[in-house]
């Protein structure tokens, strides 16, 4: 009998020895603690080192409730979302604080321990550092936020179906529904056929490939819903774990009706700057064109006068054919007058932009046309080296010719202050690589380095007279057609302005 009961004490401790060794070993801190509000630490096993930095003998006595953060100390008692219950155990995820001041997160198991009358006698708690996985949580957390609150048009894409199996807010309200009222959305209905079939699916290709696709594709609205969308990237995400094909695709599109608002915004306010300077021009050249346009009506009086004159001395078969030669003379003077009307009034005008293939060569002739007198009366001759092959420009024609009449009037202003008897102005043009240059030299007195640096700012002249935009219009001109505009000078010889637009094909 009393073997037998020495066989099961042995029995007992040597299961107690087994459980007390697995506790040693384990890497999770197991503790014993008062049933009591204090929380003290009855016993813990050295995996206490590890996971809090103390020492069995130095945290076993002490306040265990002491070390929660105190946003986190009575998660138990309030309940909160971080504590679970099952099957008579607590798992609470929470702060606690390290030997070294700082804290860590743990996961939790607790199971309180009562004796035969129900009486909490204690506690045993097995404690996780979770930290790494915790901060991996909030951090997905939070960009999962950023994701929602983002303004960007978010959304994710099943490979196989095409249904979109997540949008952001912006992406719903783009669309023209609401996230409350769940819609199932496929990316075909997003886009009109025809940009689905081609763009959208060289996108999801060019991803799938090669991880990423930036560019931008138009999304088609819903009827009656006043906004301008487009998807910039695509991302593909493949299955890491198996055999790396892709499972979905990110799609981030953006809301672009402000932006395309406030270009149509600028483009109206730069249409209406241009015009202004173009109305400034004529009214500096006003002398000139009244002169140009004088010379005609006045060929047209004496050839009338000369007219009259051989009628009253009565019609014969002398006089006939030298009144028929007058009455031609008179109209092609009248139709001389009436093309520098005309191209004064398409010249002010005020038009949308409107892209036109001309002739840039032919455009350079009818700009200095324009500015004949202004050339006689300040002494200057113009030269043309034109590309013989004659290039065809698509741009806007007015806007274009408004840019090389402001350049070729800056270039013969350029004489103002030099004495030079012969004043040339030489217009060159040619097309390489894709572009067609337009050049204007003269070879007054140059710029300085100093006036190179500000030439092109606005408001910024050297005559006594004008605003100073002529460059900085001609400049925006030249870059809303894709170009560029620039000058050279050494400040002695003369100046050469030179500028570029591509050529492109309708």
């Amino acid at each position: 009998m009393h073997e037998s009961i020495a066989h099961e004490l042995r029995k007992y401790r040597e299961e107690a020895d087994r459980y007390r060794l697995l506790a040693e070993q384990s890497t999770d801190m197991i503790s014993r603690h008062t049933a009591t509000a204090e929380w003290i630490f009855i016993d813990v096993n050295p995996a206490v080192e590890r996971v809090l930095g103390y020492s069995a003998e130095e945290i076993i006595g002490t306040k265990g409730y002491d070390l929660f953060h105190p946003e986190d100390a009575d998660n138990l008692l309030k309940r909160a979302e971080t504590v679970h219950y099952r099957r008579g155990m607590y798992t609470n995820t929470y702060r606690y604080r390290h030997k070294d001041g700082h804290y860590i997160w743990l996961e939790t198991t607790s199971k309180t321990i009562r004796d035969v009358k129900g009486k909490s006698v204690e506690i045993i708690c097995v404690s996780r550092d979770v930290t790494e996985r915790e901060m991996a949580q909030r951090s997905i957390r939070r960009l999962a936020r950023v994701v929602e609150a983002s303004s960007d048009l978010i959304m994710f894409c099943n490979h196989q179906s095409m249904q979109l199996t997540y949008m952001n807010e912006s992406a719903y309200r783009t669309l023209g529904s609401e996230k409350e009222n769940l819609v199932v959305f496929y990316l075909d209905q997003i886009f009109e056929p025809d940009v689905f079939n081609t763009l959208v699916q060289d996108a999801l290709n060019h991803a799938a490939q090669h991880g990423t696709w930036y560019g931008s594709v138009p999304i088609k609205m819903a009827e009656n819903h006043n906004r301008i969308a487009e998807i910039r990237e695509v991302i593909a995400h493949r299955n890491r774990t198996e055999n790396m094909q892709v499972e979905y695709y990110s799609i981030i599109g953006r809301d672009i009706t402000l932006k395309r608002r406030a270009e149509e915004q600028a483009k109206r306010q730069q249409l209406e700057m241009a015009h202004m300077s173009r109305l400034l021009s004529v009214g500096e050249m006003a002398t000139g064109l009244a002169h140009e346009i004088n010379q005609p009506l006045a060929a047209i009086l004496n050839y009338c006068r000369g007219s009259l004159r051989r009628l009253e001395e009565g019609t014969n078969e002398s006089n006939l054919p030298q009144i028929t030669h007058s009455m031609k003379l008179i109209t092609k003077q009248a139709k001389r007058a009436a093309e520098i009307v005309k191209r004064m009034r398409s010249f002010v005008k005020r038009t949308d932009f409107q892209r036109v293939e001309f002739s840039i060569n032919e455009s350079c002739v009818d700009v200095i046309g324009f500015l004949n007198q202004e050339a006689i009366d300040h002494n200057i001759t113009f030269s043309f080296e034109l590309d013989p092959k004659a290039p065809k420009l698509l741009a806007d024609k007015i806007q274009i010719e408004q840019v090389l009449l402001n350049l070729v009037r800056n270039a013969i202003e350029a004489y103002s202050e030099c004495n030079k008897p012969y004043r040339p102005v030489i217009i060159t043009t040619r097309q390489s690589q894709g572009y067609i240059y337009i050049s204007v030299q003269d070879e007054g007195n140059g710029i300085s380095a100093e006036g190179l640096n500000t030439l092109f700012e606005p408001f910024i002249t050297s005559k006594s007279t004008g605003l100073g935009m002529g460059l900085a219009i001609s400049q925006t001109i030249v870059e809303t057609h894709g170009g560029q505009l620039w000058a050279e000078s050494d400040g002695i010889n003369g100046t050469q302005f030179h500028f570029k637009v591509p050529v492109r094909k309708n």
